[in-house]
């Protein structure tokens, strides 16, 4: 890459940002610089209210091959130097979910440690039939730790465990099976998928979407009688919005809703 190629390029076209990790010479390999780049991108939509989904795509033959080796193993005995790394890696998983609005993973080639993780973050995943998972840092004396925790909040605690303790590989179908992933498309019609599933996303009520993305979030940390009442008090709260008049009414008139909050 040299330095004037972006480490993440954007687009933007009717609602939908696309974030495309621009490494492919280096599998998208989540270098200091790709982490700052992506990062940076991700700040800048948490408050773009014209964004209604962001799609995170790669270049190239593999979706995200986890941290750079090489970058790593020049600091060997610098342990502040794989703090700070690993917490800002935690800090871009953080602002995925954070993010007001959906986020898609588009998975191609391979997605393997913190690229594992990258997709366990996404709201949403569509992977390429020939796509393939691992947490395969035990492969090479590390347990992929910081990837376990995006991970064990998407499949069964045995699966992750399974995937972690062995470092193998699974495919497409699998991970769907599993619910790493939501959707699994033949490999020339995987931006197809993305697309349709984007648009489904886009032509519901903006409010509707924002609101509930934060609020699945939060619930996830609260015991089952707090989610409850916090659930309770979004929707009631959300009933107000004139989206929500507005779709009552298209239902009963049996029309498409117009959505005013967007």
């Amino acid at each position: 890459m040299s330095e004037t190629t972006p480490a993440v390029r954007r687009h933007d076209a009717d609602g939908v940002t696309t974030l495309t990790l621009n490494r492919p010479a280096s599998f998208n390999a989540l270098s200091e610089e790709m982490l700052e780049a992506l990062g940076a991108e991700l700040a800048s939509l948490a408050d773009d209210g014209g964004v209604r989904c962001v799609v995170l795509a790669a270049e190239g033959r593999a979706f995200c091959a986890g941290h750079d080796l090489k970058q790593m193993r020049a600091h060997d005995d610098d342990r502040d130097y794989f703090q700070t790394l690993f917490a800002r890696c935690a800090g871009v998983m953080q602002r995925i979910v954070e993010l007001p609005v959906p986020v898609i993973a588009r998975v191609q080639g391979i997605a393997t440690a913190a690229g594992c993780q990258l997709v366990a973050s996404c709201d949403l995943a569509v992977a390429a039939r020939s796509a393939r998972f691992a947490v395969s840092g035990i492969n090479a004396g590390l347990f992929c730790s910081t990837p376990a925790v995006a991970l064990s909040r998407n499949v069964a605690r045995k699966r992750a465990m399974e995937m972690l303790l062995t470092g193998e590989f699974i495919d497409a179908e699998t991970a769907r099976d599993w619910a790493l992933v939501n959707r699994v498309a033949d490999d020339e019609a995987l931006d197809e998928a993305v697309a349709e599933l984007a648009a489904s996303l886009c032509a519901k009520s903006a409010v509707a979407v924002r609101t509930g993305k934060a609020m699945f979030q939060r619930q996830l940390r609260m015991p089952l009688d707090e989610a409850y009442a916090f659930a309770g008090e979004v929707m009631a709260g959300n009933m107000l919005a004139e989206d929500v008049a507005e779709g009552i009414d298209a239902f009963i008139e049996k029309r498409r809703p117009v959505w005013k909050d967007r």
